[in-house]
C-alpha cells in the first residue's frame, strides 16, 4: 500500500483566538460541522440499521445452536453465524480446524451427525481465543498443526484452553490424511502474525479467517489487524485464489469471489475517501485556546474531523449494502487515516 503524503504537522500550531471555550473541562461540547447521523464512538444507538439481505445467511438449529453445511467431499462447516469453523472426514478419523469457544462443546455432536469417527487432528487458524479457546474441550490427544508464529504467542500465553501445537511450520504444510488433504500457508502478517490460508482443493475451499467478511463490514479497526498494508494486500490476494467457497471465521454465510471483490470495493472507497480528508482538513480548527499546548487534543481533534469526512461520504452508498456498517463505520475511518499517516 502506498502511503498518502502526509507530514505530521508542529504542535506549536496557532489556535484560532476565537474558538469558544468548553463548558466543563472534559466534557463534551459543540458537535462538529456536518456530523453524521450514525453515533460516534461511545455513543449508543437506539436501534442499527437493519441488515441487507447479502449479510444475511441460514438459520440456526435454536435447540442444537449450530448449524452444519456440507461443503462436499466430507468437508463441513459449522457455524452459529457469529463464528465458523470446518472438519474434514477421511478414512480413519476427523481433521477440525479451529475450535470457536462459542460452540466448541458442541462440535464433537455436529461432527457425530455425520461420522462416528474420533478427531485425529486439529488445525489452528491462528492463535486468538475467539477462534481456538475451545480447543481444550475436544478431549483426546489430537495431533495439532501451527504456523510457528502462532507456537510462538501461544507459549506466552500458556492458556490451558488453547493446547500448545505439537506440529508447526514456516511457509507451507500439506495434511494428508487418507485421501484428503488439506493445504495450509503461512502469507506474513496480515490479521496478526501465524495467521495461515487453509486450502481443501478437491472441495475448492478456502479458509482464511479475520480477512474477507462475506456480506458485512470488516471487524472494528480494520479486524483488529496489526500490519493494516499487508492485511489489505492478502484481500487482494485472496481474489486471485482458485476456490469456489470461502470460510471467513465469521458472520453468517460462506463467501463467494464476489464478495471478495465488495470488499476490495469498500476498502478502496475508505482508502481514498480517508487520503483525500487526511489532505483537506486543517490541522486546528475551532478547538480551545487554552488546549494549543495540548498535543493529544490537537491530534484526536484533527483526526475525529478527518473521520467525520470519512462517514460522511462512505454511509450514502456502504450503509445499506454491508452488514454492521454503522457498528463499525467510525472505527475503520479511524484505522486507515492512522495508517495512512504512519504505515
Amino acid at each position: 500500500m502506498v502511503a498518502v503524503a502526509f507530514a505530521l504537522p508542529a504542535f506549536s500550531a496557532t489556535v484560532a483566538e476565537s474558538a469558544a471555550p468548553a463548558a466543563a473541562p472534559g466534557h463534551a461540547g459543540k458537535p462538529f460541522p456536518q456530523a453524521p447521523d450514525i453515533a460516534p464512538i461511545g455513543v449508543r444507538i437506539d436501534k442499527y440499521i437493519d441488515l441487507p439481505d447479502v449479510a444475511k445467511g441460514p438459520p440456526i438449529d435454536g435447540a442444537k445452536g449450530y448449524r452444519l453445511e456440507d461443503l462436499g467431499r466430507g468437508l463441513y462447516m459449522v457455524t452459529d453465524n457469529g463464528y465458523q469453523s470446518m472438519f474434514l472426514v477421511y478414512e480413519t478419523g476427523v481433521v477440525v480446524v479451529d475450535a470457536p469457544p462459542s460452540y466448541a462443546a458442541k462440535l464433537k455432536q455436529a461432527i457425530a451427525e455425520v461420522t462416528p469417527l474420533p478427531i485425529t487432528h486439529l488445525v489452528y487458524s491462528h492463535s486468538h481465543a475467539d477462534h481456538i479457546g475451545g480447543a481444550g474441550t475436544l478431549g483426546g490427544k489430537p495431533i495439532i498443526v501451527a504456523q510457528e508464529e502462532t507456537l510462538k504467542f501461544l507459549k506466552r500465553d500458556a492458556d490451558p484452553a488453547r493446547p500448545l501445537p505439537t506440529v508447526t511450520f514456516k511457509d507451507r504444510y500439506v495434511l494428508h490424511v487418507g485421501s484428503q488433504r488439506l493445504e495450509l500457508s503461512y502469507h506474513g502478517n496480515g490479521h496478526e502474525p501465524g495467521n495461515i490460508f487453509i486450502y481443501a482443493p478437491e472441495q475448492k475451499t478456502l479458509m482464511v479467517v479475520d480477512i474477507i467478511f462475506p456480506g458485512w463490514m470488516p471487524f472494528r479497526r480494520l479486524a483488529v489487524s496489526q500490519d493494516i498494508p499487508a492485511w489489505l494486500d492478502q484481500v487482494r490476494y485472496i481474489d486471485t485464489l482458485p476456490f469456489e467457497k470461502l470460510v471467513g471465521g465469521h458472520v453468517t454465510r460462506i463467501g463467494t469471489h464476489a464478495d471478495v471483490r465488495t470488499q476490495i470495493e469498500y476498502l478502496d472507497d475508505l482508502k481514498t475517501t480517508v487520503g483525500a480528508a487526511l489532505k483537506s482538513t486543517p490541522f486546528v480548527a475551532d478547538i480551545n485556546p487554552a488546549d494549543g499546548g495540548n498535543a493529544w487534543a490537537l491530534t484526536g481533534d484533527y483526526t475525529a474531523r478527518v473521520a467525520v469526512q470519512c462517514v460522511n461520504a462512505l454511509a450514502p452508498k456502504w450503509s445499506h449494502r454491508l452488514g454492521g456498517f454503522d457498528a463499525f463505520a467510525w472505527d475503520q475511518c479511524y484505522a486507515m487515516e492512522q495508517s495512512l499517516r504512519v504505515d
